[in-house]
């Protein structure tokens, strides 16, 4: 991800010879764009491919996501009725704003995404509305860290006061600890 130590998304694009478009990879330390892949693995049902690579300048290694555009036609509905393309590049701002100074690396985060990608493509094939997409975000990240997940519910979410963020951060706290696991350090 664009920001984050070793990690880049693959999204310069560049014409050689005969108008072929191709990938230019810069490494995220040197901006170098001499590399070599180490390892290429496909996700998200060949979706994505993962590419692991090295900078054969500055021999440090970087992690490379790489999408194919135009196999996504899903549209995303917005609360006011407006369609537009979706985009998972904001469920990744959503979740990087979230989970802001959380210990979530890089890597949980994409891992997240791709759940919440199967989700969305499991159930949807043309549009999806943007509640399902909070929702699916929400769920994932009360699973992986519950300030994350307060925060994001507070600005999906809505508050209208201090109560309602207390019930949600009440709720998640129950979720965290099993009925079973309180009687075992009770009695």
């Amino acid at each position: 991800m664009p920001g984050r130590k070793g990690w880049q998304f693959v999204e310069s694009l560049g014409i050689v010879g005969r108008g072929r478009l191709v990938r230019v990879v810069r490494c995220p330390f040197c901006k170098e764009d001499n590399d070599k892949v180490i390892d290429s693995r496909s996700s998200d049902a060949g979706r994505v491919i993962r590419r692991r690579r090295q900078c054969l300048a500055c021999q440090r290694r970087f992690t490379t996501y790489e999408k194919t555009g135009d196999s996504i036609k899903l549209h995303v509905v917005k609360k006011d009725k407006s369609r537009v393309p979706y985009d998972r590049d904001k469920i990744i701002v959503g979740l990087q704003k979230a989970c802001y100074k959380r210990p979530v690396s890089a890597e949980q985060t994409q891992q997240i995404a791709d759940r919440i990608e199967e989700d969305i493509f499991r159930r949807f094939d043309r549009e999806v509305t943007s509640a399902f997409i909070g929702e699916c975000v929400m769920k994932h990240l009360r699973e992986v860290d519950k300030v994350a997940y307060i925060r994001f519910a507070s600005v999906y979410r809505e508050f209208k006061d201090a109560g309602e963020l207390i019930d949600e951060v009440t709720r998640a706290i129950q979720e965290s600890e099993p009925a079973d696991q309180l009687k075992l350090f009770d009695g």
